[in-house]
């Protein structure tokens, strides 16, 4: 084993530990997890809310037990494929020790940290926008067709995990056209390549197709709860924040495409970069969907500045590139993280305001971050469904009823009942057994000032009670209400049906 090799294993290993020693343990999974993991139950070419591959990772982590050390190692191992293709895009660049070792320290010590701790799409996402621009690289440098089919292949891939890939191809296409690499379009083995990546992701549009393509009514709905609150000013600072550390590297990598010769033959990637900027700002994207954009211009930096800081007094800045990024991550431990108690953060905000972590998806602050707060009041919830669900005689004739995907999916992951709740929010509304006549319900209830939930159902049962809330004040669900009602006066299946039709409708 050489000295590289044992360097990059240090790297990957520190990655690994550091991603499981930055949650605090008195935080619970986050709400999109939750559903990602019941996708596992329910294997399909699409869903309302990501494409199938995050399902198909979801079922493995199923067999291997469903623990929280395979739902967290999962992102992690994606940041760490990151860092590994960043540190092979160096190499193909011709980068040097230095370089390497620049390059991973700015890929570990970033957003990719704070990313990487959450069991989404987005981790896989920066890998595939990774490796798909280091395909490109391959292809420039060495021209073989079989890299078009590579580069195909990846992208299916990364399209199948989250749609969010297009941008990059969006961005790069015109980057391409006005280079002069824009030969590869006389290329006729590019065409295959392309028919390629659309049969494989061609079950997927067939299953959006089939569908009425939800991904219109999922986009128009979060642009209008969520994107109108993104500030377009915001955005780009936030693209300062997520490689702060990295900042100086990046500028080099920029200033290099430019002006630096053995980089002339990729000189689009600066058109790229003003490209896919363009579109996200265009469309009030967030800003963590640029993330990916960042790794492939840390390796172009990190290679220049190690063939610029030879000799002279220049070569005294190594060791402060290396250092800047290590410097950053130590006051950002203390505040991107979920590794406070949420007393401290509630007693401590100007940190977490001055970075704007406190502004939550409706365009306001809250007392923790919104990440932080959807990690709060599951098991609690879960724990106090279970109580209720045992104390109903005829279990199997109970539909346990959300309002939203998180409830659902937290309920369903921590039970020790069996038990199978639904809702008619997200992928859930298409989960309901209707071949079960129910006769009871379990009602989980988003806290509302004065709400009527108890007067208007309880009528339609023979008896009602409300069985408990969430009591932790900084979950985001907090006072969330459990409502039991029992043996029913009416068919609820009818009246499921109906709700589950009126949803898809609108979805449509």
């Amino acid at each position: 084993m050489n000295k590289k090799t044992i360097i990059l294993l240090g790297f990957i290993i520190l990655k690994f530990v550091l991603q499981y020693v930055l949650i605090s343990p008195e935080y619970d999974l986050q709400r999109d997890e939750y559903l990602h993991l019941d996708q596992a139950h329910h294997l399909a070419w699409g869903y309302l809310s990501v494409p199938p591959v995050t399902s198909w990772i979801s079922y493995i982590i199923f067999l291997l037990g469903n623990s929280v050390f395979w739902i967290k190692f999962f992102p992690a191992l994606f940041g760490a494929l990151t860092l590994l293709v960043v540190w092979k895009t160096i190499e193909l660049l011709k980068g040097n020790l230095y370089a390497l070792i620049l390059g991973s320290t700015c890929i570990l010590f970033s957003v990719l940290l704070r990313l990487n701790t959450l069991y989404q799409p987005n981790s896989l996402d920066v890998l595939c926008w990774t490796v798909f621009y280091y395909v490109i690289i391959q292809y420039i440098s060495i021209e073989k067709p079989k890299w078009l089919y590579i580069g195909a292949v990846v992208f299916a891939f990364g399209f199948l995990n989250k749609y969010n890939i297009l941008f990059l191809l969006i961005g790069l296409l015109p980057a391409l056209l006005f280079s002069n690499q824009r030969k590869v379009f006389a290329e006729k083995k590019l065409y295959f390549a392309l028919i390629l990546g659309l049969l494989l992701i061609l079950p997927n549009l067939l299953w959006q197709y089939n569908n009425q393509f939800p991904i219109v009514h999922h986009m128009k709905e979060l642009s209008e709860t969520q994107l109108v609150n993104v500030d377009r000013l915001d955005f780009l600072k936030e693209q300062l924040l997520f490689f702060i550390g990295s900042f100086p590297v990046i500028l080099a990598a920029l200033y290099a495409l430019l002006f630096y010769k053995p980089f002339t033959k990729y000189k689009f990637f600066f058109a790229s970069l003003i490209f896919t900027f363009a579109v996200f700002i265009y469309f009030k994207a967030k800003a963590y969907y640029a993330i990916g954009l960042y790794p492939v211009y840390i390796a172009f930096g990190a290679v220049f500045l190690s063939q610029t800081l030879q000799s002279g007094w220049q070569r005294y800045l190594k060791p402060v590139f290396i250092i800047i990024p290590l410097l950053f991550f130590i006051p950002m431990y203390h505040v991107v993280f979920p590794n406070k108690s949420p007393e401290y953060i509630v007693k401590n905000p100007e940190q977490y305001k001055k970075l704007g972590m406190l502004r939550w998806e409706d365009g306001k602050d809250h007392d923790l971050p919104q990440d932080f707060a959807d990690m709060l009041g599951w098991k609690e919830l879960a724990r106090k469904t279970d109580s209720v669900y045992a104390l109903i005689p005829n279990k199997k004739e109970t539909l346990v009823l959300c309002d939203n995907y998180g409830q659902a999916g937290a309920i369903n992951y921590y039970t020790k009942k069996g038990i199978k709740a639904v809702s008619f929010n997200a992928d859930y509304v298409n989960w309901f057994n209707l071949d079960i006549q129910y006769k009871n319900l379990i009602r989980i209830k988003n806290y509302e000032e004065n709400s009527t939930e108890f007067q208007k159902t309880s009528p339609f049962f023979q008896s009602s009670v409300i069985a408990g809330e969430i009591t932790n004040k900084y979950a985001r669900e907090y006072k969330t209400t459990i409502f039991v009602f029992a043996n029913t006066k009416i068919n609820i299946n009818k009246r499921i049906e109906a709700e589950i039709k009126e949803e898809k409708n609108y979805n449509k």
